[in-house]
């Protein structure tokens, strides 16, 4: 298949996501990464490759192709036309989403952690940018942290995130999708991160771990949205509701017989020009910013737990670095020439 590398839509700590299209006119978008440094994306293609949803993103194949005399990985999947939810939010400056954006995307994505939870696939990075949306809804995508549910694999993840037992690294299963969820949810209501209201990324990890705390619902919602928010953010994994319940709460019920209805309470505008404002975690990716919350870290720990359980956090705080792309999607335009890649495309049957 020959095909044109346009505008980048996003970069991760290692991988590029661009805008393309083949000679015939499909749109579609590529993730990259130097074939050196392609073992993540590797197995995210093989997970992409095994799904077939609505809800979750397309997988259309994968080739190799050499570019400025480097060979380059490449998996193809869905053209996105409005990016992610917090470029949605983003886009509007300041306005938020609406109401029925907010039940609809809700929707989607609980049917989708349901299909993939079904499938066997945890996919350990939930969270307002790995949501992308298009005129339809939304789906899933960005499978780099994705493992499957039996599979003994390093925690990772997005910290701000993290469900408390994940946090604690007892285990990173079906359940803290659904936390993260939860958290996901606060962030598109209100426009900020969850935890937004502690600044120092130490205290609220150890909130998360050791406390007894869920991150500040809105008071602007209906005590039906409430009351679906709650479900997910159950601090124990095991009374908390899986995808599948949270299919027959009447949030969801009530959208679905009904998608022209509002569910939710009218929800206040003063969301920030950016969602990551407050994001404290979002500039802990470099290895040089790790060292240093690792040293704070340490300083917390040590009153309440001793040496040995600072270091085991701290070690699993390190572990997470540049496993969750963070894609923003911005425009560089222009298109490369077209040229032949022979490409292996991989549609599963499908």
């Amino acid at each position: 298949m020959e095909w044109a590398r346009g505008d980048v839509l996003g970069r991760g700590s290692s991988a590029t996501v661009t805008a393309a299209t083949s000679t015939s006119g499909e749109i579609f978008s590529v993730k990259s990464v130097d074939f050196s440094q392609s073992e993540n994306l590797k197995k995210e293609q093989h997970i992409l490759s095994m799904l077939n949803s609505p809800y979750v993103v397309s997988y259309k194949g994968y080739d190799t192709t050499r570019e400025n005399n480097n060979i380059v990985y490449n998996i193809f999947m869905d053209y996105m036309s409005s990016g992610s939810i917090i470029d949605l939010i983003n886009s509007r400056k300041g306005v938020g989403l609406t109401n029925m954006e907010i039940a609809r995307y809700a929707s989607n994505i609980v049917k989708g952690l349901d299909y993939i939870h079904s499938s066997g696939i945890v996919h350990c990075d939930i969270k307002g940018r790995n949501i992308l949306v298009h005129e339809n809804g939304a789906k899933i995508g960005d499978f780099g942290c994705a493992k499957w549910a039996n599979q003994v694999s390093l925690i990772s993840g997005t910290p701000m995130f993290m469900a408390p037992e994940v946090a604690r690294g007892e285990e990173q299963g079906y359940a803290a999708d659904i936390w993260a969820f939860g958290c996901t949810l606060i962030e598109m209501i209100t426009g900020n991160s969850p935890w937004s209201n502690v600044t120092d990324p130490c205290s609220v990890l150890y909130r998360i771990a050791y406390s007894n705390e869920i991150p500040d619902i809105p008071s602007v919602i209906s005590d039906q949205v409430k009351d679906f928010i709650i479900k997910c953010l159950i601090r124990d994994p095991r009374n908390r509701w899986t995808a599948k319940e949270l299919l027959k709460h009447p949030f969801i019920q009530q959208f679905d017989e009904n998608s022209n209805e509002i569910v939710c309470e009218k929800i206040g505008t003063n969301s920030p020009t950016s969602i990551l404002d407050q994001d404290v975690w979002d500039s802990i990716e470099e290895s040089s910013s790790l060292s240093s919350l690792s040293s704070s870290l340490s300083l917390v720990m040590d009153d309440k737990f001793g040496q040995s359980t600072c270091f085991s956090v701290r070690q699993r705080i390190e572990q997470l670095a540049c496993k969750s792309e963070t894609e923003k999607w911005v425009s560089e335009k222009g298109w490369i020439t077209v040229r032949g890649c022979g490409a292996v495309i991989d549609r599963c049957g499908r």
